[in-house]
Formats: C-alpha cells, structure tokens, sequence
C-alpha cells in the first residue's frame, strides 16, 4: 500500500516530468541537427550556468562520474557545442565552456522556453500562480533534502 508521501512523489515527479516536456517541446530543440540525449542537455544547461568547470567539477554537480562527463564532453567537442581550455595555473586541467555560438543558441533557447511557461502561467488563476510561487521554497528544501541523503549514504548514480 503506497504511503501518502509515496502518491505525493509519484505525482510530483510526474509532472515535473510533464512539464520539461512540454517546454522542451514547445521551445523546440536548441541545436534541431543534433538529437542530444538528456545527459548531453544537463550538461549544456550546466555550462550555460556555470562555465569555467572542470570535468570534476561538472561530474559533481550532476552527481555522476568523472568519466561519464568526460564521455559527453568528447561527444559535445565533437559536435562544435562545447570546447576544452587548458587552466590557466593548473596545465593538467581542462576548463569547459559553450562554443560562443552554442552558448548563444542556448540561451535562446532557454529564453523562449521562460517565455513559453511565463505566458501560460499568466493565464492561470491568481491562486494558482500564487501556490506554484510558494511551493518554490519547499521544492528547494526537498532537492537539499535528497542530496543530503545521497551524500550520507551515496550509491552508483543511475541518473545517466
């Protein structure tokens, strides 16, 4: 028998899933002539927040391993998405970061993914839009919730 927190997840999960989709597929893709898989995305969306970063460094953030970063990062050089320079006071370091012209593509892309939700959000009820803004913080809470966990008892990440 499923516990009250146990439908909560399902469903939330559910529709988070639903509503990446439909952003994704109302935005269209950010490059249309390459099928990037999910990974190869996070990572993008990661270098569009945060460039500058080691593989170590990004395998962190995506709670992944340092080779699986280091595999789509030769994917996405490959593609002409993402470039690897050598760190400034570390030679053995490669620092990543969007291809200006993918980082440009990106952030367009993301612009009218925003753009998308934004006008749907504004044609909601007032106290929809108000409950969705105030579940924000919890929704925060309940990431830091799991990655405390994951940290306390990590297990072989199934996420890629």
């Amino acid at each position: 028998m499923e516990s009250d927190s146990d439908t909560t997840v399902d469903a939330l999960l559910e529709i988070i899933g639903s509503l990446r989709r439909t952003a994704r597929r109302t935005a269209g893709p950010p490059f249309p002539r390459h099928d990037l898989t999910g990974a190869q995305r996070e990572l993008v969306r990661l270098l569009r927040r945060r460039p500058g970063l080691s593989v170590s460094e990004a395998a962190a953030a995506l709670g992944v391993a340092d080779n699986t970063v280091s595999t789509l990062v030769r994917q996405l050089v490959a593609a002409g998405i993402v470039v690897r320079d050598r760190d400034a006071g570390d030679r053995r370091v490669a620092r990543l970061d969007l291809e200006p012209a993918a980082r440009a593509r990106v952030v367009s892309w993301r612009d009218r993914r925003i753009d998308e939700l934004a006008n749907a959000l504004d044609t909601l009820p007032e106290d929809d839009r108000d409950a969705i803004r105030d579940a924000l913080p919890a929704l925060s809470n309940l990431v830091a919730a799991v990655d405390a966990g994951v940290a306390a008892d990590p297990r072989p990440s199934e996420v890629f």
